[in-house]
């Protein structure tokens, strides 16, 4: 299928790794031309160069702290002076420590808040002047499954992420007809994060394997894995393609099933 994304404009934050990456990936080799964003220049450089190569469109690179209100306005004036506009806007971020409420401090909170909300926000602002000049104006919040379903020790994202939802919710009011808004909700997919605990469960001596920790990631899913990141940014694209054009104000889950609640 065809997403007609070939010669627009994409702004994916916190791109050099994870989900934000498989994002970029997906709208780069759809032909859209990509901003991408991280704070390590060596890991951001080597997105960059591995981008250039799976479709037409430009890959820029532009370094930046997303709980840096500069930065992040620094992040969109860069990306319309680059490609003359804005019409996708993909916003992720890191995901908050883990760990019980009770260990969670006043700071803990604050600074969760201002990478996953804050940064949303102030990119969203920034951002909307230009996605409202758009044909085909988008916004798609990466937040967390655990906004449907609280997992344990996971406090922060159960909370803070909610409302990132409510935000994308809202938007995909005040900012229709003209920018649609949706978020999606991943449950585990097979990152480099989820490689690293692996690794690191087997210098414990939790795992005989890598293969038995990813099964063990893969308990209760229904369709008996965790995800590609591709899928999750195959989903992105869709999204943010005008064959998904009467989406909008829906928060999708992107999990294989492994949800338990009806809605």
């Amino acid at each position: 299928m065809d997403l007609e994304l070939e010669d627009t404009s994409a702004l994916v934050t916190a791109s050099s790794s994870g989900l934000g990456k498989a994002s970029a990936t997906a709208l780069a080799r759809e032909g859209a031309n990509v901003v991408v964003n991280g704070r390590d220049a060596d890991r951001l450089a080597d997105t960059v160069s591995e981008l250039q190569d799976v479709g037409d469109g430009d890959v820029v690179g532009v370094q930046g702290d997303l709980t840096e209100k500069d930065d992040i306005e620094h992040l969109v004036e860069r990306t319309v002076e680059e490609f003359g506009g804005l019409d996708t806007l993909v916003t992720s971020a890191g995901g908050p420590p883990s760990g019980p409420f009770l260990e969670t401090t006043d700071e803990d909170w604050y600074d969760a808040y201002d990478l996953l909300v804050m940064s949303v926000v102030r990119t969203v602002r920034a951002a909307a002047p230009h996605l409202a000049e758009s044909d085909n104006g988008t916004i798609t919040c990466i937040t967390s499954r655990s906004v449907k379903e609280a997992i344990d020790s996971l406090v922060l994202s159960n909370a803070v992420r909610m409302s990132v939802v409510g935000l994308e919710k809202t938007l995909s009011r005040e900012l229709a007809p003209d920018v649609r808004a949706n978020s999606v909700l991943p449950g585990p997919h097979e990152t480099s994060r989820i490689e690293d605990l692996i690794e690191q469960a087997i210098e414990r001596g939790d795992y005989d394997s890598y293969e038995e920790g990813l099964a063990d990631w893969a308990e209760g899913n229904p369709l008996e894995r965790i995800g590609d990141p591709i899928e999750l940014g195959d989903t992105v694209a869709f999204l943010s393609s005008p064959r998904a054009s009467y989406i909008n104000g829906v928060a999708l889950p992107i999990e294989g099933g492994q949800g338990a609640s009806n809605l």
